[in-house]
């Protein structure tokens, strides 16, 4: 495990340093792959303590943030939040069946927005990027949504074969889009 810890607007602390270190050890028990941590901690006008925290491994990224008025109680309240999700993620791996041979790959373009302002007649293409998009349940693509910190989902409905968007909306509930056929 790689853990990354920098520290803003505070003078840098082995004991805190160490302190993280130890504790973000623990998270091993829920991933077994190689495992990258970026810690952020920091203070803000003296009183407010930051602790941020951002997992990466085996193609998931989860992060948490938790401030209060103790740096090691900020610690503490992030890999609190941290062990949750973990948690809650390896349930779900538990109990999520693969479906062999129904992924599906999806392709994805970028475009400069001025190609398309000026009226060209082909958009200039600045990124192309193709990946697969896996089989899974509307909860289960909530809850990888959120794990990913995005802002949209594209997956395939297990129960139907068709491709869906999950995405959050700005009143902070999600929204769901299906084809129609």
């Amino acid at each position: 495990m790689r853990i990354n810890v920098t520290f803003r607007h505070m003078e840098t602390s082995e004991p805190v340093r160490n302190y993280v270190e130890e504790k973000l050890i623990k998270v091993k028990k829920y991933i077994d792959e190689p495992v990258d941590a970026q810690v952020v901690l920091s203070v803000e006008k003296k009183i407010r303590h930051k602790a941020e925290v951002s997992l990466g491994a085996k193609g998931i990224t989860i992060k948490a943030s938790e401030e209060t008025s103790d740096m090691y109680a900020a610690v503490d309240g992030v890999l609190d939040k941290l062990d949750r999700q973990l948690k809650r993620y390896k349930d779900k791996i538990k109990k999520h069946k693969p479906l062999s041979g129904r992924e599906r790959r999806v392709e994805k373009t970028i475009f400069t927005a001025e190609s398309i302002d000026e009226g060209h007649d082909e958009p200039s293409i600045i990124k192309s990027d193709s990946f697969h998009v896996k089989p899974m349940s509307v909860d289960e693509a909530v809850m990888q949504m959120d794990l990913l910190d995005k802002e949209f989902l594209v997956f395939t409905d297990s129960s139907s074969d068709e491709i869906n968007v999950v995405y959050r909306r700005k009143d902070g509930n999600y929204g769901l889009i299906v084809p129609q056929s």
